[in-house]
Parts: C-alpha cells; structure tokens; sequence
C-alpha cells in the first residue's frame, strides 16, 4: 500500500488538470454569448498588406528538408549515448553495469541499421 502512495498524487494532479481544463474550455464557449460567424475573407492569406498568391511549386528542394531531419535524428541519437559514457563507470559501481551496456549496445545497433539504411535507399545522394 505504500507504493501507492506517490502514484496517487499523480493521478489526483492529471484528473485535476483535466477537469480544469475541460471547465476553462466550457467556460470560454459560453462566456461570449454569441456564435461565431464563418467568414472566408478570414482565413485567406495576407503578408504585409499585399494579398497572398498561392503557388503550385516550390522552388527548395525537398533533399534539404530530407537532410535536415536525418541530422537531427541522428544528433539526438548522439546525444542520448553522451550521458550514457559519462556515467557508466557509476552504473559498473553498482552492479547494473551490465543491463546498460546491453541496452545501450541494442540502442547503437538500432542506430547503425538505421545508419545502413539511409545509405542503402540513398537518402542523402543529391541526384
């Protein structure tokens, strides 16, 4: 029973949070009075006082969005095993050395598929 202490704290602070927020939401419906009226002028584009003009190509390519977010995921996947070395020596210390270095070893090999991967489908190949 003691276990269950901290985790209902937890649930007690979300179920607040939810009817809370489900009353704001309510409460900022009903509080103006009025239903709010469609308008297509609305939601049309406007930059700067001239009138937005909607093109059908884009001019960048897609290779640099493609680029982009393969460095990012594989810079996030760098950043996640820098802590990791940092503390390992302290996880040896208390016995779970081995369970990490599993772990982490099932993480880089996840990383050098994913690495293989990108090559083989020739992601960052600008053709």
């Amino acid at each position: 029973m003691e276990g269950l202490v901290p985790l209902g704290g937890v649930i007690f602070i979300v179920i607040f949070i939810a009817l809370f927020g489900a009353f704001l939401v309510w409460l900022a419906a009903n509080i103006t009075g009025t239903k709010p009226v469609y308008n297509p002028v609305k939601y049309e584009p406007y930059e700067c006082g001239i009138p937005g003009i909607e093109k059908k190509e884009t001019k960048i390519s897609v290779k640099y969005y493609l680029t982009a977010i393969l460095f990012i995921l594989f810079d996030i996947e760098i950043i996640f095993m820098y802590p990791w070395a940092i503390s390992f020596r302290e996880f040896i210390a208390t016995g779970e050395g081995t369970f990490v270095f599993v772990s982490m070893m099932i993480f880089i090999a996840i990383f050098i598929f994913g690495l293989f991967w990108e090559v083989k489908s020739k992601a960052l190949e600008w053709d």
